[in-house]
């Protein structure tokens, strides 16, 4: 490779972000650079190289190409060395930062440093501003307060000159001082001007808003330091360097309550540890996310996910195991920077970081969820929680929430059954409980009747079902048909036997003797039962077959019920839930949205939630208009139990969504997520993805990336990967509106990869296609190309040739705009080999039209380049015609500016002059063609010596004549 390719090479990883990414790029450089044997160009790529290793999580491997670099300029001066004498001193301070990291590094070595600092800049004539600073970092360090001091005063006295720390930086590290010292209210007042002014800074504002979250909070800014986390912490989230940093903010969650995000946090960032940029920043992080464990474990948060790495697979660990674990390393690291330091300054630091506790009021700070968790009463308990309780414990617990119930005192044991009978079809689960409980604990199972004591099994069969107990259900079933039959009692039996039957086909292994049971049950009630008893034996019937996803089937078993399910309004209530959710899955949704509002309008009459709510939310999966649907849930709210919230929440949000009203949606999605939480429900991750979707539709975009992070990190977990891709699709987006393009290219990047199957390739085109637009927008048109290139590889292999046609357009105006005429030229050839097999289709969609044209500008302007204008005009002819017949009208008059440009350089002002006057008086007054346009015209009146002309156009327009 020449030496001329080896320094483009060099300015293209200069424009890469920094990470490992970059880092891989310099080092594979650096290999060919020193086999090239330019020693320039050697010391360009290692000066490079340092400030890439420090701001890319690589320190260590700065302090060798600065060490170089520092050789090769005093061991044999030459004039470039001299071009870059600000850099290489600025260096000095990136060493002395980073030689204090490291606990192995003697004092004595970065002792050294500065004084070689100290005497350049001397030398040099420069201010020993930045030398002060860095020595007072030494003496705090350390621990030697008089020192720190000492040296603070010089800083602060000290003029600044080209070779101080930024306007954002140095007052950033003089926050960190005054904050140590409990000076918060002057930390503060000395921030306000720097972030109020433009901070240009690779490492702001999110450095300083980092220092400012405890003088904030100790003042009584709560807002402030609300806002401060989530800008701070949303720019440090993606790279390495910043562990530390995200240590404080893992540290300020802890402090303000917020445990459930001190543990996202801590699980996002905790695989860093496995390759830390320091020692430094290991113990700082493990020391805060230790504290940050104790706290949630304290509260009930029973592990943690960590993710794979050498030697350690993925999985779940105990989080106050975790949290012993990441003190013992905190600890030990700081005894190992006290061994070198001569203090014990480290050790008391980690040990103020490892009790740090939630104080003073909670301070909300996600944007997912609303509420802090509860803590669970019982100091044992909520440290270790108990996840096999038995299911009685909680029913228990259940049960005492619920209203007291007045039974009968001479009631019997056939009486109180009956009760409960009947209080179960009604929906009164309070009254059922009462009447079983009385019925236990006022006689004895050995005492009651062989029909009795199955009317008992049977209910209690009900009460398992309802707890979702299906083995223990039908277990008793069994033993309850059993003691039936025994007691020659056939429509009890009956019952019994259609139940059993329905619980059995919702297992694949039991379903031919379930339906064979119910079926049966149904058919013998027809012949004995009541009205009641022989419409619920055909509910039965269709519920069995609706768990088989029979629906036709299931539909005609409930037409054989009585139209009025014999009187039992509760049970007609039933049928109609039933009959919709089947219609509903036969895609009759008119028909189920009318089954759904019968239900609903009995469930209201009778003043039952649980019905009402059922059928709303049956109602809402049908509703057309998302209005009807916003008003069901809102009905269902009302009157829901508790445990149903959650889901009308969810439908709520997404049919707010769908009626245009994302910020309403948004309200409901945040309370849907931390319901899942406080309940530890599975299937937050899922709505944290939806609830960014809303961020992003209402435009709070920061908000958006947050909780998508969340979200993929959740999917992640979950195993989820196709939908945590969906999701870092959204998140890409997100993050390509709020500007930040490297995170947005990492992410489509990794999506890329995980789509290389067949069946995925046009997905893989589509993300590629999106990335190399990123890159397109953001000037980096030579690696947008690249992108485009392969998009249309990816499309070709999917057998998508329009949409290859389009990407490789694409690819010839990146080329083009990257001034690579010859690979512009390549991706024309490309593209007229396509055009002309899509031209000869008989017939051409609007899309095909479209592409076709917009292929035939794209190879006029890489002729026009190459100065073949009579060949790019050609191209031309009756493009803007064929734009103007699908309607795309700003294309076409892009098209005839084009060709008035390509007739002016062919020397046919005459041409031009008419077809230029006549786009120029089309576009809007305020589109940006239009100053173009007018100096097109202007040159050809000149062309034409209608010079009057062309000066009332260069002044109607406030074009200057020069140009």
């Amino acid at each position: 490779m020449a030496d001329e390719d080896l320094w483009r090479v060099l300015r293209g990883i200069s424009d890469m972000p920094y990470g490992a990414g970059q880092i891989a790029a310099l080092e594979q450089l650096l290999r060919r650079v020193d086999a090239a044997d330019d020693r320039h160009l050697a010391f360009v790529t290692r000066m490079q190289a340092t400030t890439g290793y420090v701001y890319g999580g690589e320190p260590a491997k700065s302090f060798v190409t600065f060490s170089w670099c520092l050789s090769e300029f005093d061991r044999d001066p030459q004039p470039y060395h001299q071009r870059h004498l600000h850099h290489l001193l600025w260096h000095f301070k990136y060493m002395v930062s980073g030689l204090l990291k490291f606990p192995e590094v003697p004092l004595d070595r970065t002792y050294a440093v500065l004084d070689d600092m100290e005497r350049r800049y001397k030398a040099g004539g420069h201010s020993l501003q930045t030398v002060h600073k860095h020595r007072f970092r030494v003496a705090d360090h350390v621990g030697d307060a008089d020192a720190a001091a000492h040296w603070y005063r010089l800083w602060q006295t000290t003029p600044r000159d080209e070779l101080s720390d930024c306007a954002g930086c140095d007052p950033t590290s003089q926050v960190g001082y005054l904050a140590d010292t409990g000076r918060d209210a002057e930390a503060v007042t000395l921030a306000e001007p720097v972030l109020a002014g433009r901070l240009t800074c690779t490492e702001q504002p999110q450095a300083i808003l980092t220092a400012l979250l405890l003088p904030y909070l100790r003042t009584g800014r709560g807002a402030a330091a609300r806002d401060a986390h989530r800008e701070a912490y949303r720019r440090l989230r993606g790279n390495l360097a910043d562990l530390w940093d995200i240590g404080d903010h893992i540290e300020f969650c802890t402090l303000t309550g917020n445990e459930a995000r001190a543990v996202e946090l801590v699980e996002r960032h905790l695989d860093w540890l496995d390759r830390p940029p320091s020692p430094a920043a290991a113990m700082h992080f493990a020391a805060t996310a230790a504290a940050a464990l104790r706290q949630a474990g304290r509260i009930g948060a029973p592990t943690v996910y960590r993710r794979a790495a050498e030697g350690r697979p993925a999985g779940e660990v105990p989080a106050l195991t975790l949290a012993d674990e990441l003190a013992e390393t905190a600890t030990a690291l700081a005894a190992r920077f006290d061994a070198r330091n001569g203090s014990a300054a480290q050790s008391e630091w980690i040990a103020r970081r490892l009790a740090v506790r939630a104080d003073g009021e909670h301070l909300p700070l996600s944007a997912s969820v609303r509420r802090r968790s509860v803590r669970p009463a019982g100091d044992e308990s909520s440290v270790h929680p108990d996840r096999n309780a038995a299911p009685a414990v909680a029913d228990r617990a259940r049960a005492d929430d619920e209203p007291a119930v007045a039974l009968p005192a001479d009631a019997g044991p056939v009486e109180l059954l009956a009760l409960a009978e009947e209080s179960w079809g009604r929906h009164d689960r309070a009254t059922f409980r009462a009447a079983l409980a009385a019925c236990d604990s006022r006689f004895g199972v050995d005492d009651l009747p062989p029909g009795t004591a199955a009317h008992r099994l049977a209910l209690r069969a009900a009460e398992r079902g309802d707890e979702d107990d299906i083995a223990g259900a039908i277990e008793m079933n069994r033993a309850a048909l059993s003691r039936y039959r025994e007691a020659a009692e056939e429509v009890p039996a009956q019952v019994v036997a259609g139940r059993l039957g329905v619980l059995l086909t919702r297992s694949d292994d039991d379903a031919e003797e379930g339906l064979a049971l119910v079926r049966a049950a149904a058919e013998a009630l027809e012949r004995l039962g009541d009205a009641r008893q022989r419409a619920a034996g055909h509910d039965r019937v269709a519920l069995a077959l609706l768990h088989r996803e029979r629906w036709a089937e299931a539909l005609a078993a409930l037409d054989r019920a009585p139209a009025d399910a014999g009187g039992d309004r509760h049970l007609a209530a039933r049928i109609a839930l039933h009959r919709a959710h089947l219609l509903e899955q036969s895609d009759r949704v008119e028909e189920a949205r009318a089954a759904a509002d019968e239900a609903r309008q009995i469930g209201r009459e009778l003043g039952v939630g649980e019905l009402t709510t059922a059928a709303c939310l049956t109602y809402v999966r049908t509703a057309d208009d998302p209005a009807d649907a916003v008003a069901a849930c809102d009905e269902a709210l009302a009157v829901a139990p508790a445990n149903a919230e959650l889901p009308i929440r969810v439908a709520r949000a997404r049919a707010l969504l769908s009626a245009g009203r994302a910020a309403d949606a948004v309200d409901d999605f945040v309370e849907a997520v931390t319901l899942c939480v406080e309940r530890g429900a599975e299937g937050d991750a899922f709505l944290r993805w939806e609830l960014a979707n809303a961020y992003r539709v209402v435009g709070r975009l920061g908000e958006a990336a947050e909780v998508a992070e969340e979200a993929v990190l959740g999917l992640d977990r979950l195993g989820a990967q196709a939908e945590a891709d969906r999701c870092r699709h959204l998140l890409a987006g997100v993050y390509a509106g709020l500007g930040e393009i490297d995170p947005a290219l990492a992410l489509l990047e990794r999506l890329a990869e995980n789509l290389d199957g067949p069946d995925n390739l046009p997905h893989r085109a589509q993300v590629l296609e999106e990335a190399g637009g990123i890159l397109y927008d953001a000037d980096r048109d030579a690696v947008a190309a690249e992108r485009f290139a392969a998009a249309a590889t990816a499309y070709r292999l999917a057998d998508l040739p329009l949409d290859e046609l389009r990407a490789r357009r694409r690819e010839a105006y990146a080329w083009f705009w990257s001034d690579d005429r010859p690979a512009a030229v390549r991706a024309i050839e490309l593209v007229d080999g396509l055009a002309a097999t899509l031209a000869a289709q008989p017939e051409q969609s609007p899309p095909v039209t479209y592409e076709l044209a917009m292929a035939a500008e794209a190879g006029a302007r890489v002729l026009t380049g190459e100065d073949r204008p009579d060949e790019a005009l050609d191209r031309l002819s009756g493009v803007p015609d064929r734009l103007r017949s699908i309607e795309a009208f700003g294309e076409a008059a892009q098209v005839e500016i084009l060709t008035g440009e390509l007739l002016l350089r062919l020397d046919r002002p005459a041409e031009a002059e008419p077809l230029l006057r006549r786009v120029l008086g089309g576009l809007p007054a305020d589109s940006r063609p239009v100053r173009q346009t007018a100096w097109l015209l202007a040159r050809a009146l000149d062309l034409l010596d209608r010079s009057p002309e062309a000066e009332a156009v260069r002044a109607e327009h406030d074009l200057d004549p020069d140009d």
